[in-house]
């Protein structure tokens, strides 16, 4: 009476561990329920408990290998600065001198207080974006290639 039934346990337990998946998120678990899946149609079939097993078994291991790292790649985002982060390393343009206390520059478009950490820079010159700190950038001149 119970093993026309046993697909059913295998569905729950796939249930279970995509339940367990939506509170780790590393594909594990989710690779594991394929696997009870494959199980629960095995048992759909009429295939004895064993087979069922080793159709869990191996369809699990075959989407851990296959499917897992794919899903890794294309749902693990990589950090893109946002805000004023996103202008370290960017270039601008000195508006009025900058020094070491105050100045102002030109970058993506909006006017910035300024200083910098070494000699005085001019108007017109091209500086390069190290710090921000609160609405000040720290700059340096820019630095041409082969000098």
């Amino acid at each position: 009476m119970f093993e026309g039934y046993v697909w059913i346990v295998w569905l729950g337990v796939s249930l279970l561990l995509v339940a367990v998946e939506a509170a780790s998120g590393d594909f594990t678990f989710l690779m594991l329920a394929g696997g009870a899946l494959g199980g629960s149609v095995a048992a759909a079939l009429g295939a004895p408990v064993a087979v069922q097993s080793v159709v869990a078994a191996l369809t699990a291991i075959a989407l851990v290998l296959t499917v897992r790292p794919w899903l890794k790649r294309r749902f693990t985002s990589v950090h893109e600065p946002m805000g004023a982060e996103a202008n370290l390393g960017r270039s601008a343009y000195v508006l009025d001198r900058v020094t070491t206390s105050n100045g102002r520059v030109k970058l993506a478009g909006e006017t910035w207080s300024a200083r910098t950490t070494g000699d005085s820079i001019e108007p017109g010159e091209e500086v390069v974006v190290d710090a921000i700190e609160g609405a000040t950038v720290v700059v340096s001149r820019a630095r041409i290639l082969g000098s």
